[in-house]
């Protein structure tokens, strides 16, 4: 089958320009670039973000706790352990203020 001729064709003739029956070339790539995915936003941008906004250092925890109670998405840590050595602090209100409007500047939430 993959062998076999087509039984027609059709030919196409598209025109790109700026005038009246054209495909605007400035407008195509715009739908280009609009319809890109954005680049996932890491911890650690997260994490500077704040230091360099706030001035303090967030952990990775507080964030993914944070993340949770917002309902986000998360993933398993291939790293994660059944049982904690020390129970878990949680963050300070200042904390979470900061980690929402770090979400939000990195238009997450």
């Amino acid at each position: 089958m993959s062998h076999k001729e087509p039984d027609s064709r059709i030919s196409v003739k598209v025109e790109f320009g700026e005038k009246e029956g054209q495909i605007s070339l400035a407008e195509t790539q715009k739908q280009v670039e609009d319809s890109k995915p954005k680049a996932k936003t890491t911890y650690k941008q997260i994490q500077k973000y704040v230091e360099e906004n706030y001035g303090f250092k967030v952990h990775t925890a507080y964030i993914a706790e944070v993340k949770r109670n917002l309902g986000l998405p998360m993933y398993d840590a291939p790293n994660a352990v059944e049982e904690l050595k020390r129970p878990r602090s949680h963050p300070t209100e200042k904390m979470v203020l900061a980690i929402k409007e770090t979400l939000a500047h990195f238009e997450i939430i």
